[in-house]
């Protein structure tokens, strides 16, 4: 009864919102610990305290496929299908990231496309850390965008594989959403110069061409090659058509040098996370080390003792043994002088009654 899906609940893409999962997942979150003691009878109210406690973001890992904390209670979360409207708090809760995180991946699996869009697109701007933990148990740094680009464009996300949805393009094209607007456009826009400032410099430049023509000394004009005239205006096309656009050379390279930047920060972290965790693993290791070689000494004097009473035990035995055997010599002397004594004092009575 604990693991059934309530009454209530709607089939979610024509099936039941717990088949989401697959099976052999399903059922080793059925028998988990943590389902047993922490997912039984738990409410939509009662989902957001333990949503608060998370600390990480994963599927399964280890070779028994032992699943996490996060994946149970979004098993939880299929089994009693919350409403919409606190789904949408979860995504849009700022101080937990980690309920957010949940919130999300419960939308993608059960959301329609426009919904995913709506819901999960804002959350570009959120550049916090998440802990992910791998399939072998260790764990990585993942950003929240990464996260949501993730589960909008990859079609397996914590080891669960993800309901398919439509394309952008093709909502777009539909009119069932508005074109993406990003929030690098409107930083970008703030340094590209106006169409007036555009002209100005325009009219500079020219000013500055003629100036320097008038002034300079005039070379003989050489035949021209037709590739060559045909080349330069291919390039004087180029060069009109990227001036008639709104954004100049200079909006990408700040776009590449903003990407670099923030992709040489994200190596920076993660390699510092990576040596700390490797650092905390040595320590560990070492620490386990000390640990097994002390236990080995304790075991060496333990057996070195138990071998010293036993060699006592033998040298007690041998000695009462050895006692033993003076004692019967002492009883056999004592028994042939009283057969001497009592010999010699038969034949002296012998001798005196003749």
């Amino acid at each position: 009864m604990a693991n059934r899906t309530v009454k209530e609940a709607k089939n979610v893409h024509g099936t039941n919102p717990q088949y989401l999962i697959e099976k052999i997942i399903r059922s080793r979150i059925y028998d988990s610990k943590y389902w047993k003691e922490q997912c039984f009878a738990l409410t939509a109210e009662l989902l957001v305290d333990k949503a608060m406690e998370l600390r990480f973001v994963g599927g399964v890992y280890g070779g028994n496929i032992r699943p996490t904390q996060f994946l149970c209670l979004t098993l939880k979360m299929l089994q009693i299908q919350p409403e919409k409207d606190i789904v949408v708090e979860f995504i849009k809760n700022e101080e937990f990231k980690y309920v957010r995180a949940l919130g999300a991946f419960y939308l993608r699996l059960t959301g329609a496309a426009i919904d995913c869009y709506k819901y999960l697109e804002p959350l570009y701007i959120d550049n916090r850390k998440l802990r992910r933990q791998n399939r072998a148990g260790q764990f990585e740094i993942v950003y929240m965008d990464e996260y949501i680009d993730e589960l909008l464009r990859n079609d397996r996300v914590c080891d669960i594989i993800l309901p398919r949805i439509q394309k952008r393009a093709i909502l777009e094209e539909n009119n069932e959403l508005e074109p993406k607007v990003s929030v690098l456009d409107e930083d970008l826009d703030d340094e590209v110069p106006s169409e007036d400032e555009a002209k100005d410099a325009e009219d500079q430049d020219s000013n500055r061409q003629k100036n320097n023509s008038t002034g300079a000394v005039r070379r003989p004009r050489r035949g021209r090659s037709k590739s060559k005239s045909h080349s330069r205006e291919r390039d004087r096309d180029r060069r009109t058509a990227a001036s008639g656009n709104a954004r100049s050379r200079d909006y990408y390279d700040d776009l590449e040098e903003y990407d670099r930047q923030r992709n040489r920060v994200r190596n920076r972290d993660t390699q510092n996370h990576s040596n700390n965790y490797n650092d905390e693993h040595d320590r560990r290791q070492s620490g386990r080390n000390e640990n097994r070689q002390e236990r080995e000494r304790d075991r060496r004097d333990r057996e070195r003792d138990r071998e010293r009473e036993r060699e006592r035990e033998r040298h007690g035995d041998r000695e009462r043994e050895r006692e033993r055997e003076r004692e019967k010599e002492r009883e056999r002397d004592r028994g042939s002088r009283y057969e001497n004594r009592e010999r010699d004092s038969r034949s002296e009575r012998e001798r005196r009654r003749y």
